[in-house]
């Protein structure tokens, strides 16, 4: 299957504050730990916006922000990356922040207190003016929250079969209502998903079994991206064979894996858009996952000169 090559990337992914801090440890329930230190930024679908932006894709934020420190901050960090905020401040409160706990492996650990990003603004969805070569993206965060998950459904659901929507269901892949997860499963054209994360939704933890089953639910041309960390990607559909086509990694040491997978899907559609074919974009997302997480920071993906340069090396 030919995919179209999208110009502008819009998200209604919410752009949240990152609080990150580096810890020795998880503290036990009850216990306390001593982190070193703590940094704020842009964080959530801002990571994914700026990846794609960086390289070479044009990207526009669609979602909500709000009036307060967080929201300020998330506006600056937008325009630094030269990402147009197509709604205004919302006057109802101030953008949600997450506290990122980071080990010295560079795992990181989220706790996520939810904004205005976490419900509708009081512009619809369907007011959104859209090209057709406009490639969208949602997160499970955003279908997660009640209100917004289900208008976020609905709307992606009508949309006309040439534009490209690409769903990365998050940590929270399991709290998203059945409702919800349907109305999307059922229209996205990119699904893309860590290994656990395609586990918990599959019920099965084997990447071919949880393929099967997730391939069973989505459209006939959909493409279907399991990320397996060091390890590269998986990719599934009609386009790579029955069997599905596995795509190595660049091999690295990890300092902080905070933002990896966005890194790795904005760069996929921004090398979509750039004319790669499916395998190469995924090639070239796994190497900008790679590089990312070299990096202390959630929106670490690299520019594209700078990916270039660390393929050839």
């Amino acid at each position: 299957m030919t995919r179209p090559r999208p110009t502008r990337l819009l998200s209604v992914g919410s752009v949240i504050a990152d609080v990150r801090i580096d810890v020795p440890s998880l503290p036990p329930r009850g216990g306390d730990v001593l982190g070193s230190g703590a940094f704020v930024s842009a964080g959530g679908g801002f990571n994914i916006l700026a990846a794609a932006a960086r390289n070479g894709l044009k990207a526009v934020f669609a979602g909500q922000h709000g009036t307060g420190p967080y929201g300020d901050r998330i506006r600056a960090a937008l325009a630094a990356e030269g990402i147009e905020a197509l709604t205004p401040a919302n006057r109802d409160g101030d953008s949600g922040f997450c506290i990122v706990l980071v080990e010295p492996d560079g795992e990181r650990t989220f706790i996520t207190s939810p904004g205005v990003e976490a419900r509708p603004g009081p512009q619809g969805l369907e007011e959104l003016k859209l090209a057709s070569t406009d490639a969208l993206f949602a997160s499970g965060y955003d279908l997660c929250y009640p209100a917004l998950g289900l208008a976020i459904a609905r709307w992606m659901a009508a949309l006309p079969p040439n534009t490209l929507v690409t769903v990365d269901p998050g940590p929270l892949v399991a709290d998203i209502p059945e409702q919800v997860m349907a109305a999307i499963l059922s229209r996205v054209d990119v699904f893309t998903l860590n290994r656990r994360e395609a586990g918990l939704l599959a019920g099965a933890e084997d990447i071919a079994d949880a393929a099967a089953v997730l391939g069973g639910r989505l459209p006939s041309g959909a493409l279907l991206i399991i990320r397996d960390g060091p390890a590269g990607c998986w990719l599934f559909g009609t386009e790579v064979g029955a069997a599905g086509r596995h795509v190595p990694a660049p091999a690295v040491r990890m300092i902080d894996s905070t933002g990896a997978g966005d890194a790795h899907t904005g760069v996929f559609l921004a090398s979509l858009a750039a004319g790669h074919g499916t395998v190469e974009a995924a090639r070239r997302a796994n190497a900008a996952a790679a590089f990312a997480v070299t990096r202390k920071g959630p929106a670490t993906a690299p520019h594209a000169e700078e990916l270039d340069a660390f393929l050839a090396a």
